[in-house]
């Protein structure tokens, strides 16, 4: 293994804390993938050589994903992306102080509780920045808004609170962006990267993986540069996929990595890497296969030179959804749902069929947006509403859905059941208008209403 080369190694001080103080970890020396790994060819894939979903599969007008719950939180609230029963969440805070408060949902209960009520690091320039969650720990990002020095902290977490005390991960000046990280079963994994103006512009990156109890924190992948895109959890699969720079000698490339959480990532279970200069935007890997966006159009690189999601084996072939990406995929079993513009395209690989499912009644202009990722038994959606009568933002609708195909009823049986598709305010259109308008555009615990 190649010695781990950030300043930042070894043991370090918390930074000053209200109460008890923060116990601080160290970090281990060397890296279980450094950049002289060996990675594989650039992957250049002919514009033809992909199955467009748009205009080879065929939509399915009787079959979508079935909605299960809907619950309606208070304004103010934004769910990140989690594996489990548990769902982070950033919350404004009931007064000016603090300006965010870190919390979690329920998907099981509907409960919201506040996990984080204030920042651990005493000063008045302190703001919560940033929360993840598994049903085991809880991590979370604290940032000077004046100076933008930053501190990273994890703890036990069960039931909608933390169990155990606050340990500090790392800390770092405006030289370092605030870390993008996940969590996984009882592990907090981080990826610490130099800002891109600064004094470390030109230090490697690394990524950090450390478990609960643990005195100490391992360097799992160095990166010649700045990671693409967060670590992303496939917790069934057992995978992170991470998009590490790699043949740093020969240009800019991107290895999009699926590492094994089995061994703390010391095994590398797939890789694809993209073309010279495409950066993937997300990227995540289900099942055998990698699926991944790029946010913008390139001038080379073949297909996945060209905006758009592609899905499919490190070898190919591949299926592309040609529409701007805004978030990860989720999906399971050869089943797909993938964030467009205004909807979501939920995609049948097994049958070669889509559908459309329409986002939150009346949301605003941002849209809805998914909190799962990578491989998952249900499907979590959040979006900030309007009222009927006012337009304005009143509160956040949370929707969750299985992740199986289920038949649609037909307007006899809504009528017969006494409800219809618009009564509990979330379905409002058709999926045809949706995909159209997609193609044009191309304090403690706190109880929640369920519907």
């Amino acid at each position: 293994m190649a010695r781990h080369s950030m300043t930042r190694r070894g043991l370090f001080k918390g930074a000053v804390v209200t109460g008890a103080a923060a116990a601080a970890i160290g970090v281990l020396g060397g890296c279980s993938h450094d950049q002289t790994e060996p990675v594989g060819e650039p992957m250049v894939v002919d514009s033809g050589d992909a199955t467009s979903i748009t205009d080879s599969y065929e939509q399915m007008e009787d079959r979508n994903i079935k909605e299960g719950s809907t619950w309606t939180i208070p304004l103010g609230c934004v769910l990140h992306e989690a594996e489990g029963t548990w769902i982070p969440v950033t919350r404004t805070g009931a007064s000016a102080s603090p300006v965010v408060r870190g919390c979690a949902f329920s998907v099981k209960t509907g409960k919201l509780a506040d996990v984080v009520p204030k920042p651990v690091t005493s000063s008045q320039t302190i703001i919560i920045y940033d929360v993840r969650c598994s049903d085991s720990v809880y991590a979370w990002v604290e940032l000077d808004y004046l100076t933008h020095a930053w501190s990273f902290y994890a703890s036990a977490f069960s039931d909608g609170a933390l169990t155990g005390s606050t340990t500090t991960l790392w800390q770092a000046d405006a030289n370092y962006d605030p870390p993008l990280f996940a969590c996984t079963g009882s592990s907090v994994i981080w990826e610490v990267m130099p800002a891109t103006s600064g004094s470390k512009t030109t230090e490697h990156s690394f990524c950090y993986l450390w478990t609960v109890g643990s005195a100490n924190a391992q360097a799992v992948v160095e990166s010649p540069g700045r990671f693409a895109t967060a670590p992303a959890v496939s917790a069934p699969d057992g995978t992170v996929t991470l998009a590490p720079r790699v043949r740093a000698d020969e240009g800019v490339f991107y290895g999009i990595t699926a590492y094994s959480l089995g061994d703390g990532l010391k095994t590398t279970v797939d890789q694809l890497v993209m073309p010279q200069t495409v950066r993937p935007f997300r990227a995540v890997r289900i099942g055998d296969k990698f699926c991944f966006s790029v946010e913008a159009n390139y001038n080379s690189g073949g297909l996945f030179g060209n905006m758009g999601t592609y899905i499919g084996p490190s070898a190919g072939p591949f299926i592309t959804l040609a529409r701007e990406p805004a978030a990860g995929v989720a999906g399971k079993d050869g089943l797909f749902v993938i964030k467009s513009t205004a909807s979501y395209f939920v995609v049948d690989t097994t049958s070669s069929k889509y559908n459309i499912l329409v986002a939150s009644n009346r949301c605003i202009d941002y849209g809805e947006f998914p909190a799962r990722v990578g491989t998952s038994d249900d499907f979590v959606t959040f979006a900030t509403v309007k009222t009927a009568d006012t337009g304005y933002p009143d509160s956040v609708t949370v929707r969750s859905f299985s992740m199986e195909l289920a038949d649609l009823k037909t307007e006899d049986e809504d009528s017969e059941d006494g409800t219809s598709a618009t009564d509990d305010g979330t379905n409002e259109g058709s999926s045809t208008d949706a995909a159209e308008q997609d193609s044009a555009s191309t304090d403690g615990e706190e109880s929640t209403s369920n519907t």
